[in-house]
């Protein structure tokens, strides 16, 4: 007896639903603005092309990736890979590294006494995960070197 009660609630309620959810489907959007109307063609040309301005102006465009030499982020922490702490070959520092993204796709990093190594572990993926957004874009290496503090 009880169960046929509980099975009628159950539908009386997915029929509750299914109405309210048609009721909804036949609503418009408040905000909805019917389709545009097709374009008229271009007087001057005649092809009926019409240019839509950049989305963004030139002087607040910021480059791709591609178009620059390589990001750098500062990591002041010890730096493990691979359960190791990374350390300088050249002078066994361990910590306080500028850590260098470049465009074909290496890792760099770089310890305040100036040693460069490569570090075939680490890939663009692992910078992108680590590192903030951009903050600033330099000319030269000399000035980003100089913006993070080394």
């Amino acid at each position: 007896m009880f169960r046929r009660r509980a099975d009628r609630e159950f539908r009386d309620a997915q029929l509750a639903g299914q109405a309210l959810l048609q009721m909804h489907a036949t609503w418009a959007a408040p905000d909805f603005v019917g389709p545009a109307a097709e374009p008229t063609p271009a007087a001057q040309g005649g092809t009926g092309v019409q240019e839509v301005p950049d989305f963004l102006p030139p002087d607040l465009r910021v480059p791709s990736r591609h178009e620059v030499e390589g990001l750098m982020m500062r990591w002041e922490q010890p730096l493990v890979i691979d359960g190791e702490v990374r350390e300088c070959p050249q002078c066994c520092a361990y910590r306080d590294w500028i850590v260098f993204s470049m465009r074909d796709d290496t890792i760099w990093l770089r310890c305040r006494a100036d040693h460069n190594t490569a570090e075939p572990r680490l890939d663009p993926a692992w910078y992108n995960r680590n590192s903030g957004p951009v903050d600033h874009f330099h000319p030269t290496m000399d000035d980003g070197l100089r913006h993070l503090g080394h």
